[in-house]
C-alpha cells in the first residue's frame, strides 16, 4: 500500500477548521453543572521536572520483539489474503449517532469548558459490557490526516466494565481488546465496524484475543501501537493495518473454529505483528500514549499511571520513531533492538489518563475525583502549570467525567478523545486559549 503524504506536510485542513470554527455544535448544555463534590479544586501540580534518561527513575528501556513472518504468513495462508483500512471501511454497517441524538445522561460525560465542536456516542446495545479506551486517528497516521484517501477515526474498548470497573465476565472473555473502525469521511454520519486484537499462537497455524485494557494506543503510518496491563512483560504491542483478517464465522469463540475463524463477534482480526518488551517484572510501564509531530524525528510520548493516592509523582517519556522505511510505524532502536527514551519528566499530577506533546507543552487529563464529577485537563511545561477554570467556584474539574487517552488531528487543529460512550473533539487553540 502506498503511504500517501508520509514526509509531507500538507495544510488542507485550514477550510476545515474555518467551518468548525462557524458551526461549533451546542454540547455544554448537559454539562453546565457542576456538582458540589468538585467544589474543591486539586492543586496545581508546579512545572515539570526534567529527569535523566539515563537515571533510575527516567530509565525505560523497552527491547523490540517481532512475531515470525512465517508465523504471519502461515495464519493468511489459512485464514485468507489481509486485508487493508479501506476494505474495512467498506464493510462498516454501524451507525455512530450525533450529539443531538445521544441520551442526556452521557452528554454529561463531555467536557464542561472548552466545550466540544464535535460530539458522538456509541450506541449502548453494541458497547454493554465493554469499557472504552484509546483514541487515535488517520491524523495520526499520515500527516496529510488520511489514510488511503479515507479520514479514519480507532476507538479501543476492553472487554468489562462499561462504567470502568474492573475487567468483569467470564474468564475467557476478561479484558478482551478490540477496536472499531470509524468512517469519518462524513463528519455528520459516522459508520464503524469492529476488529478484535489478537496475538499468534502455536506458530501462526491460531490466535488467542489479546487480554489487555486498551488506555493508550497510536496508529502511526502502518502501525497500531497499543498498550498493555500490569504483569504483562510487553508494554506494547504491535499491529500492521496492512495485516487485516477477516473472520469468517460468527461465534463467540476466537481462533480456528470447526468451519473456519472466529473472534468473539468481531468481522476482524488484528494479529499481532510484534511487541516491546519491558525490561523486567517489577518496572514502570507506558499506560498512555500519544504522538507528537512536534519533534524531529516524529516522537511517542508515555505516560505511567500512578494512583490519585501514590506516595510519588508519574512519570513521562519520549521515544523517537524510526525514519527506516524498512522499519515503518515503529520505534528508534539500537544494533541490540531496544528503544530508549530520549526525554523524561516527572509531573505531581496522579491519576494521569491520558498524555499529549507540542513543543514544549505536555498536556495531561486526570481522573474526576469522585463518581460522576468532572476530570481536570493540565497543560505543563518548565515553567508552571496552568488549567481552565469553570462553574461559580472556579473549579478546575472542567474535563470530561471519565478522562481517556488523547490524540492530535494536525490537519485540523483538533484533540480528539474519549469519555463513556461519547467520541469528541475540540480545537487545541480553544484548549490553550481557555487556559489564560
Amino acid at each position: 500500500m502506498k503511504h500517501r503524504g508520509r514526509h509531507r506536510r500538507r495544510r488542507r485542513g485550514r477550510a476545515l477548521r474555518a467551518t468548525l470554527a462557524g458551526t461549533a455544535l451546542a454540547l455544554t448544555a448537559a454539562a453546565t453543572m457542576i456538582s458540589a463534590s468538585q467544589a474543591t479544586a486539586p492543586d496545581a501540580p508546579g512545572a515539570l521536572a526534567p529527569v535523566g534518561v539515563s537515571t533510575q527513575a527516567g530509565r525505560l528501556p523497552l527491547a523490540e520483539r517481532r512475531v515470525p513472518e512465517a508465523w504471519l504468513d502461515r495464519l493468511a495462508s489459512e485464514m485468507g489474503r489481509p486485508v487493508g483500512v479501506s476494505a474495512v471501511l467498506d464493510g462498516a454497517d454501524r451507525a455512530v449517532r450525533n450529539a443531538s441524538d445521544c441520551p442526556a445522561a452521557e452528554k454529561h460525560d463531555l467536557p464542561v469548558e472548552p466545550a466540544a465542536t464535535r460530539a458522538y456516542c456509541f450506541a449502548g446495545s453494541d458497547t454493554r459490557g465493554w469499557r472504552p479506551g484509546a483514541v487515535t486517528t488517520s491524523g495520526d497516521a499520515d500527516d496529510d490526516g488520511r489514510w488511503g484517501g479515507n479520514r479514519v477515526i480507532l476507538s479501543g474498548w476492553t472487554r468489562g466494565g462499561a462504567g470502568g470497573g474492573s475487567l468483569d465476565g467470564p474468564a475467557p472473555e476478561r479484558g478482551l481488546a478490540r477496536v472499531a473502525f470509524v468512517d469519518a469521511n462524513d463528519s455528520a454520519r459516522l459508520r464503524y465496524t469492529w476488529a478484535l486484537l489478537a496475538v499468534p499462537v502455536d506458530g501462526g497455524r491460531d490466535y488467542r484475543g489479546l487480554s489487555s485494557p486498551l488506555s493508550g494506543m497510536v496508529w502511526y503510518q502502518d502501525k497500531l501501537l497499543v498498550t498493555t496491563r500490569d504483569g504483562d512483560r510487553e508494554a506494547l504491542y504491535v499491529y500492521d493495518l496492512d495485516r487485516i483478517q477477516r473472520a469468517t464465522v460468527d461465534s463467540g469463540a476466537i481462533g480456528r473454529v470447526r468451519g473456519g475463524w472466529a473472534a468473539h463477534g468481531s468481522r476482524y482480526v488484528l494479529p499481532a505483528v510484534g511487541s516491546y518488551a519491558l525490561p523486567g517484572g517489577d518496572d514502570p510501564r507506558p499506560a498512555t500514549v500519544s504522538l507528537d509531530r512536534s519533534t524531529s524525528p516524529d516522537s511517542l510520548v508515555a505516560g505511567e499511571w500512578v494512583p490519585a493516592d501514590g506516595d510519588r509523582g508519574t512519570r513521562l517519556w519520549r521515544y523517537p520513531l524510526s525514519r527506516d522505511p524498512a522499519r515503518s510505524g515503529l520505534l528508534a532502536t539500537d544494533s541490540a533492538g531496544r528503544a530508549d527514551p530520549v526525554e523524561a519528566y516527572e509531573t505531581k499530577t496522579t491519576d494521569v489518563r491520558g498524555v499529549l506533546a507540542r513543543g514544549s507543552g505536555w498536556y495531561l487529563d486526570r481522573a474526576a475525583g469522585g463518581p460522576g464529577g468532572h476530570g481536570t485537563l493540565w497543560r505543563q511545561d518548565a515553567e508552571g502549570a496552568r488549567a481552565t477554570e469553570c462553574g461559580t467556584d472556579g473549579t478546575r474539574q472542567c474535563w470530561s467525567t471519565r478522562p481517556g487517552s488523547l490524540s492530535y488531528w494536525e490537519e485540523t487543529g483538533e484533540v480528539w478523545s474519549q469519555s463513556g460512550r461519547m467520541l469528541f473533539a475540540l480545537p487545541l487553540a480553544s484548549i490553550d486559549r481557555a487556559l489564560g
